[in-house]
């Protein structure tokens, strides 16, 4: 009607509305879409006092920011100093909304990065696990590769050094090589980064240099920056660890782990390469060969041992055994044993490694020498903690040669076959009327703890009596 040439009343009366909303479109010039921007509200009670906050805001840039002023402090100058009769939230609107208007700036939001292959990231998760009956308290390692969206996996007992080493090297095997970047929290224990400034653990820099990678220590509580490492952390515990798994030992669970991995990296899919393990094979091709040798991931320290045979490490006491009292040695400190040795490299014992304070750690067959030189007091002697019943009842009733006799071959059987073993060979020798010796206890000790029947074998107390040295009883003549 508008283009026929007729006017806003004749318009207006012919559709039934508004003379002035007529008039108003048939002089617009542009019609197009408009963005439905939200108009700024007036607020009266408030814009009057605009300069004199702004003044506060913008001097509290130049002071500390636990000395700036609150919304609360603003209030209640406005009130003493301006006479202000508003309300508080209209005080905390106009703060709020003159902050987000002016702290925007290009440094604002993230970043999407495109990681290339070869790139690992790693992290740290917490979680709980029976273990052998016990509730533990464990860490996650996670390791991630950003291209392909592959995950791996490792329990750990702690976040130590020791622990942290071995479980990227266990890692590596897990993925076949070995990645050429790894981009780290900045809170692990491989290292710190301050006002720029990257310090790294000794027994990372060894590990880095064995396996030829880059390390990245990320900013601090700057989790972004490895954010496929932080969301598969959260990603595996669900769908692996729930519910709380409970499994016979460590290795176990880390075997657990490896197979679920596994079977989620298969199905997996990188949202910019496709399918994770065609993107895999990407990271794999951009990786390095494994070294031959694996790194033993092992801190050794310098130790003296008290007179008892005990060394500290981390604030736990370890046994070397009496035979080294009063002695300084050496410790190897792993993820999971202790290699205690001497000065010159000869071997005193190992030992399961624990991280709890307070605790003692011991193995029984260190513990062996001390009855063989002092037969007297095997009575009173530590060692009987872990021997069974039936065998003590056998050896208290031994004669002092006799006593010196059968720890030392139970010593030198568990060398080679365990102190588990050991024991249950003397037992059964015992059992069949005879004083355990190094060879019977040795040969038994060996089939026992290679799985085989405790009764097949060699009945040596027949070589004996043909040669001469025993009778029937089993005592010598």
């Amino acid at each position: 009607m508008d283009a026929d040439g007729a006017g806003p009343t004749e318009m207006a009366e012919a559709l039934g509305v508004c003379r002035n909303s007529v008039y108003k479109y048939s002089r617009m010039e542009d019609l197009s879409p408009q963005p439905p921007v939200a108009e700024r509200r007036k607020r009266p009670a408030i814009d009057r006092y605009a300069d004199f906050i702004v003044g506060m805001l913008v001097d509290d840039r130049s002071v500390p920011r636990k000395q700036r002023h609150s919304a609360q402090k603003i209030f209640d100058r406005l009130v003493a100093e301006q006479g202000y009769a508003g309300s508080y939230p209209t005080v905390c609107r106009f703060v709020r909304e003159w902050k987000l208007a002016r702290e925007q700036s290009p440094r604002d939001g993230f970043l999407e990065l495109d990681w290339a292959p070869g790139a690992m990231q790693a992290d740290y998760g917490a979680f709980t696990a029976t273990v052998a009956g016990e509730r533990l308290e464990l860490k996650l390692l996670v390791a991630t590769f950003p291209h392909s969206n592959a995950r791996f996996c490792i329990a750990m007992t702690c976040e130590k050094a020791e622990c942290f080493c071995e479980g990227l090297a266990e890692i590596f095997e897990m993925a076949g090589r070995a990645p050429r970047l790894v981009v780290l929290d900045n809170a692990t224990e491989a290292g710190r980064m301050l006002f720029g400034r990257v310090t790294e653990s000794k027994l990372f820099s060894q590990l880095r240099a064995h396996y030829r990678f880059e390390a990245r220590f990320c900013n601090p509580d700057s989790g972004n920056e490895k954010g496929s490492a932080e969301n598969a952390v959260g990603f595996l515990r669900r769908n692996l660890l729930v519910p709380v798994p409970s499994v016979p030992s460590l290795d176990a669970l880390n075997s657990m782990l490896l197979s679920g991995c596994r079977r989620i990296n298969a199905a997996a899919e990188s949202r910019l390469h496709g399918p994770a393990p065609k993107a895999f094979a990407e990271d794999l091709a951009a990786m390095m060969a494994l070294p031959g040798v694996r790194f033993d991931s092992v801190r050794w320290v310098h130790v003296r041992s008290d007179k008892r045979g005990y060394i500290q490490l981390g604030g736990v006491s370890c046994c070397a055994g009496p035979a080294w009292r009063s002695r300084d040695l050496l410790a190897g400190a792993g993820a999971r044993t202790v290699e205690i040795m001497d000065m010159h490299g000869r071997h005193a014992a190992s030992l399961p490694r624990s991280w709890r304070q307070g605790e003692l750690v011991r193995n029984p067959a260190s513990l062996v020498p001390a009855p063989v030189a002092r037969p007297g007091a095997f009575g009173e002697s530590v060692i009987r903690r872990d021997m069974p019943e039936a065998l003590l009842s056998h050896m208290d009733r031994l004669e002092k040669d006799d006593l010196r006799r059968a720890p030392r071959a139970m010593g030198r059987a568990s060398d080679a076959s365990g102190f588990d073993a050991a024991c249950q060979a003397a037992e059964r020798l015992f059992a069949e009327g005879r004083v355990p010796d190094d060879a019977s206890c040795d040969a038994l000790a060996r089939r026992i703890a290679s799985g085989g029947a405790e009764g097949a074998g060699v009945d040596l107390a027949a070589c004996d009596r043909l040669a001469g040295k025993g009778g029937s009883d089993g005592k010598r003549r």
